[in-house]
């Protein structure tokens, strides 16, 4: 390959603005992987946590011990993060009130926060890899058009335009919307996998919460027919 065709050639005699856009798309790149491994790891992590916190839940385990045996509140995450949330508010209100609607309406109140808190977490930096995904193929067209621009300048300025001389100014603006490509293609794919992911985690941990909450109904109903006896 021609010195004057290769990909480090053209991008080093870019224009200021052509070489200012691919910038922005390494930048954005390089970030969006980041946000990848560090989700992906998030979302292996949760979902071992998850599968782990239920089987013990379902094992029969008391349900005070299990509260005891959770780590602080902000230590805990997904399910755990739901229960602990929803018993503390339990224990908290039975001895406050003798009404299993006002009890039952505050656990629910509680783990609904949790919850909340829980797909903040879940979805945090995905709006990053969302922006990379939609905005990385423009700013790439943008630097394109921008060189082409140029080199139809200076090719005005030339007493003979040949392909020879069209070719390079031609690649060099190209490499902008392969740039933008390269940024947006993974950002995409891992966009749509993470929140396809998070959103099965959410699910889970609601179905957790809804089950929990049937639990503590039953609970507050087989106390109330002891106290009737």
């Amino acid at each position: 390959m021609n010195d004057s065709m290769s990909i480090p050639h053209l991008i080093m005699s870019a224009s200021t603005v052509v070489q200012l856009v691919m910038l922005i798309l390494t930048i954005g790149s390089i970030l969006s992987w980041v946000v990848i491994f560090q989700r992906t790891f998030v979302m292996r992590r949760a979902r071992r946590t998850h599968q782990a916190f239920e089987e013990r839940f379902w094992s029969g385990v008391d349900l005070n011990e299990l509260y005891r045996d959770t780590p602080a509140e902000q230590e805990t995450q997904g399910a755990e993060h739901v229960f602990r949330a929803g018993f503390r508010e339990f224990n908290r209100l039975l001895t406050k009130t003798r009404s299993p609607e006002a009890i039952l309406d505050g656990v629910q109140r509680s783990m609904r926060v949790a919850w909340s808190r829980e797909e903040d977490r879940l979805t945090l930096h995905l709006v990053f890899l969302a922006t990379v995904a939609s905005a990385s193929p423009y700013i790439g067209l943008f630097g394109t058009v921008w060189g082409i621009m140029g080199s139809f300048q200076s090719l005005s300025m030339a007493q003979q335009a040949t392909l020879a001389t069209v070719a390079p100014w031609i690649a060099e603006a190209l490499i902008a919307t392969a740039m933008g490509l390269f940024a947006a293609i993974p950002a995409v794919i891992f966009y749509n996998r993470l929140s396809a992911e998070s959103g099965r985690l959410l699910g889970k941990y609601e179905d957790f919460a809804e089950e929990f909450h049937s639990i503590l109904h039953r609970n507050l109903q087989g106390r109330g027919d002891a106290d009737a006896a």
